[in-house]
């Protein structure tokens, strides 16, 4: 059974720090493009960071350049999301996801994990 699972969120301050994973289980995802999506209440699903089966090409929503950085490590089959210097617009359930297109594609994503919830208290 192929599985993303989201790990590393929780209740912050802002100005803090989070690093959320996404590790895949039952089959390798190493030659797919990786993204992160996060959904807050009352606002449309948002695409915010995508890398390349490679690691070496990024792209990153406006609303979190310069402050999130997304990362992968395919031995460990595992994507990663650094977030600094957060705000409490930040708050959101967020997704990992899995695509074989363009990582800059929102559409491309189509494998998801459950989620997992970011707040960040002002």
């Amino acid at each position: 059974q192929v599985a993303l699972v989201e790990s590393g969120g929780g209740l912050v301050q802002a100005g803090g720090s989070l690093r959320l994973s996404c590790a895949a289980s039952g089959r390798t995802f190493s030659n797919y493009s990786k993204g992160w999506f996060r959904l807050a209440p009352g606002k449309e699903r948002e695409f915010i960071a995508g890398i390349s089966w490679s690691g070496r090409n990024t792209y990153y929503a406006d609303s979190v350049k310069g402050r999130f950085t997304i990362s992968r490590d395919n031995a460990k089959n595992t994507v990663y999301l650094q977030m600094n210097s957060l705000k409490s617009e930040d708050t959101a359930v967020y997704y990992c996801a899995a695509g074989s297109g363009f990582y800059y594609r929102a559409r491309e994503y189509n494998r998801w994990g459950q989620g997992t919830q970011v707040t960040v208290s002002s």
